[in-house]
């Protein structure tokens, strides 16, 4: 069954999030989206899980129907709202995944709120985005401020997708795009500061839970080579590379991203 629900964290920012409970389940996830996506990013994903399974997605702080309050923005602050959708729903642990954006917020929550994750999924990520970071970022948030969401689309959707994946899939990505345009580039600007400015690679050595790394094989947003250095950070972690994607495997190959989590 799912469920639309909002909550508002200790700033009054109101938290939109979607839950898919199943009666009978034994396992939880919270899951967190990828810039610019929202909730629904992770409907496909949810329908190849099974009914062992019960998820939360959250749309995180300036995405989808949660609030857009003036920034700064950091990954513990998105964190935290994770936390308080938890406490909402009455979670108290849980697998907790992401996507790119999603999977720094990820990060930053196991770092944080260790006793609340039972597992890490870290999907198509990174702890770092690299030296030149805060200025890419900057740039990126600065062209949709000045030119406007719809002047990325072709930059983006060839990130996204395989060009066979986009071939194949109009509707799919059609609504991927649709999501995207949504979005407040004042809000996508600040976001993206957040993530020029994040870096959690020192801190992967502490991380002492189950932990899964995920990355297509063609994605050069976060390519093989970022994942690799967390899975060789992070003891006992796995680490899959899916042939012949790119950087939103929870829409290319949703099957096989539930197939990895139903492994938790």
């Amino acid at each position: 069954m799912k469920q639309e629900r909002f909550v508002s964290t200790d700033d009054g920012t109101k938290i939109r999030y979607v839950e898919w409970s199943n009666q009978n389940a034994i396992k939880r996830a919270v899951l967190i989206h990828s810039l610019a996506m929202n909730a629904e990013f992770w409907e496909p994903t949810v329908n190849a899980l099974g009914p062992d399974w019960s998820v939360i997605a959250v749309d995180c702080r300036g995405h989808g129907q949660s609030g857009k309050p003036a920034g700064p923005y950091s990954v513990e602050l998105f964190a935290r709202d994770v936390a308080s959708v938890m406490d909402d729903a009455g979670w108290h642990d849980a697998v907790i995944g992401g996507a790119s954006m999603g999977g720094c917020v990820a990060l930053s929550f196991a770092d944080t709120h260790a006793s609340r994750t039972s597992g890490l999924f870290l999907i198509d990520t990174t702890s770092w985005y690299g030296q030149s970071a805060i200025d890419d970022w900057e740039e990126r948030g600065q062209k949709a401020v000045n030119s406007g969401m719809d002047s990325m689309i072709g930059f983006q959707k060839t990130r996204w997708f395989s060009e066979s994946f986009v071939d194949q899939n109009g509707t799919t990505v059609d609504a991927a795009i649709a999501v995207f345009l949504m979005n407040k580039p004042d809000a996508y600007l600040e976001t993206c500061r957040m993530l020029g400015r994040f870096n959690h690679s020192k801190a992967l050595v502490n991380i002492r839970i189950p932990c899964k790394i995920v990355v297509g094989e063609e994605d050069y947003a976060t390519p093989v080579s970022m994942a690799t250095v967390m899975h060789e950070a992070i003891s006992g972690s796995t680490l899959t590379i899916i042939p012949s994607v790119r950087h939103f495997t929870p829409l290319e190959v949703p099957d096989k991203i539930a197939e990895i989590l139903r492994s938790f």
